[in-house]
């Protein structure tokens, strides 16, 4: 199947091989056309399945369609990170600028001052690409009005949700007229999603893209044994035994990435870390700087888990395991994208070896647990619990333990040996 076979225009099926896609992907054969027809769409689909095109394409040509319009909102694309919002801005204007009318994209973030985005503003724009607090702000300052808003984009419902953003969508939602065409995008239909769309979407038709039917993707993956103290040191081993040019490095807290960047800096290596906390002006930088391969390691917590399309990214490394399955495939697919082969590496100690297990029991992973000359794992498991969320079962996502659980716990720590003591 080709983009010409959707629906869409010739100048917009150019645009998308002047940017070197050659064929649709299965989430964009099934979304373009109903979107095409004005009808609502619930997509799904896995990371780097080809989402933002899925809505970018039919955005454009609906503008496109309309040859009298005055400069004013009519699309808003609403994002849960700045990054993601910078990448879909992207998109939208690498589309746009191949385009016979002037399509105006504007892109609006926290995390910067705000002053400059308003004045993006003057003369009016056609897109809006936004997180839903900064675009909150736009509005109070009375930037901008969403009254002509006949298209609304939620891309990666689930994780906005996952993020808190439910009160502030709300508040959006009272800015926008009531008809109005709806395109959801989300990795996974949770309650949360399904309840949303309920409440919104008419006769939506949905659109779902399990991992069977994406486009191959070439991850080679491995699982190595190694004591907690001396992961930095295996790391810093790995990259230079194999001469990685570029890793992306997971850990699970701000704190560890910037203690892990700051190892590997001592090691030689070029390092940053890459977090929430970080200004957007040093998130930027970083990225960038890692993206041009000025960067050898970018260390970062889940916030680059979801929505960062880094270009032939050799690997991704687990330094600390991810706390459920799904942000697994989160994080190994920043590699293998667009055909390009790519290796994810987890390392995994004595105290998270039953998490390990629960996360390839769920992907269906079967690897062996390699060991590395020099670096062989020598610390003992912790004793095995039941409960799932107890030290050395990996903290599953879901499964903490309730009160009752925790005052049983200490009432069996109080009680009384049966020998007496």
């Amino acid at each position: 199947m080709s983009f010409a076979t959707l629906g869409l225009s010739s100048t917009l099926t150019r645009a998308v091989h002047t940017l070197g896609f050659d064929a649709p992907t299965p989430i964009q054969q099934g979304a373009i056309g109903p979107a095409l027809l004005g009808q609502d769409v619930l997509g799904s689909a896995q990371t780097g399945s080809g989402k933002t095109l899925a809505f970018a394409l039919p955005l454009l040509q609906r503008l496109q369609a309309n040859t009298d319009r005055v400069r004013q909102v009519q699309a808003l694309v609403l994002v849960p990170t700045r990054e993601l919002a910078a990448q879909v801005g992207e998109v939208l204007q690498s589309l746009a600028q191949h385009l016979p009318q002037r399509v105006k994209v504007s892109v609006f973030f926290g995390g910067v001052s705000i002053n400059p985005q308003m004045m993006v503003l003057r003369g009016g724009t056609d897109v809006v690409v936004a997180t839903p607090g900064r675009l909150l702000d736009l509005l109070g300052h009375n930037a901008l009005k969403l009254d002509h808003v006949n298209l609304l984009v939620l891309d990666e419902a689930d994780r906005m949700l996952d993020l808190g953003f439910s009160e502030e969508l709300t508040q959006v939602l009272t800015h926008l007229p009531t008809r109005r065409q709806h395109l959801f995008f989300s990795a996974t239909f949770s309650p949360a999603v399904q309840a949303l769309a309920h409440s919104l979407l008419v006769d939506a038709v949905r659109v779902e893209v399990d991992a069977t039917q994406q486009q191959p993707v070439e991850i080679m993956q491995r699982a190595i044994a190694v004591d907690t103290p001396r992961r930095t040191q295996l790391l810093r081993h790995l990259i230079k035994q194999h001469a990685w040019p570029r890793v992306l490095v997971f850990v699970a807290t701000k704190f560890a990435a910037e203690i892990v960047a700051d190892k590997l800096r001592k090691g030689g290596l070029t390092a940053e870390p890459f977090h929430g906390e970080l200004s957007q002006g040093k998130r930027t930088q970083v990225l960038t700087d890692f993206k041009a391969e000025r960067l050898n390691v970018m260390v970062a917590t889940d916030v680059a888990a979801r929505g960062l399309d880094i270009a032939q990214l050799p690997v991704v490394v687990n330094f600390d395991l991810p706390r459920s399955a799904n942000d697994y495939t989160h994080r190994i697919g920043r590699t293998g994208r667009a055909g390009e082969a790519g290796l994810a590496v987890s390392f995994v100690s004595a105290t998270t070896l039953a998490h390990w297990r629960l996360i390839a029991k769920r992907q269906q992973l079967d690897m062996p647990l390699e060991s590395i000359d020099g670096f062989e794992a020598q610390e003992a498991a912790p004793p095995a619990s039941s409960h799932p969320e107890a030290p050395g079962n990996g903290g599953v996502k879901g499964t903490r333990p309730s009160k009752k659980d925790k005052l049983r716990a200490l009432a069996a720590q109080a009680a009384p040996s049966d020998d007496g003591r």
